[in-house]
């Protein structure tokens, strides 16, 4: 017999459904929204409601964009730079790339990464309509931004691979020490990773 109420009790399942979400952070999760007045419980389930209706993705680049939009204003957008392409796994990734404001190209969102183990292959990623983007575009540099993982360098050297017949450019985002870290504190993979892209003075 549960000692919570069944309303309360389902909404702390459905949380901890959630990715990073664990049976604590639910339970405080759906305590906080018990705690809130009706309002903002309202905007909020009004808002988990439109999320679907309301987000499309881009025909072209596969980024977010407002439902009933064809093309990502990151594409469309004639000051963006149609021959450099960012490639990353997930929407958000774009997100993070956009707040340097140094990149001016254009993306592609693969829509993840590939991980047999996980059944993600090549034909669930957007790595065709890549290639095709390469041609219709005239591309001349892709980089590859996928994230620093087994299944990113995977993924990065998959689509690198099918890059290869095209006369175009492929690059990866460099990796190495962050800024303000000591070097004793550096694990050992970004430290060979490192050393493998240093550059001259």
């Amino acid at each position: 017999m549960s000692v919570l109420p069944k309303a309360l009790e389902t909404l702390i399942v459905e949380l901890g459904q959630l990715p990073g979400v664990g049976p604590r952070s639910a339970e405080r999760y759906a305590y906080h929204l018990l705690k809130s007045d009706q309002n903002k419980l309202s905007r909020l389930a009004d808002s988990i409601s439109d999320v679907k209706s309301g987000v499309a993705f881009c025909s072209k680049t596969f980024c977010l964009v407002e439902s009933g939009t064809d093309v990502s204003p990151l594409y469309s957008d004639p000051a963006r730079d149609k021959t450099v392409v960012a490639v990353v796994e997930d929407p958000f990734d774009v997100l993070a790339l956009e707040k340097t404001a140094n990149f001016h190209g254009t993306y592609h969102v693969l829509g993840g990464a590939l991980s047999p183990l996980d059944g993600v292959t090549p034909d669930q990623l957007h790595i065709k309509e890549l290639v095709q983007r390469v041609k219709d575009d005239k591309v001349k540099e892709v980089i590859l931004a996928t994230n620093s993982s087994v299944e990113g360098d995977t993924t990065a050297l998959f689509v690198q691979k099918e890059l290869a017949p095209l006369d175009v450019k492929v690059t990866r985002l460099a990796r190495g020490l962050p800024a303000g870290v000591d070097l004793e504190y550096a694990d050992q993979i970004t430290l060979s990773r490192a050393l493998e892209g240093r550059q001259s003075l």
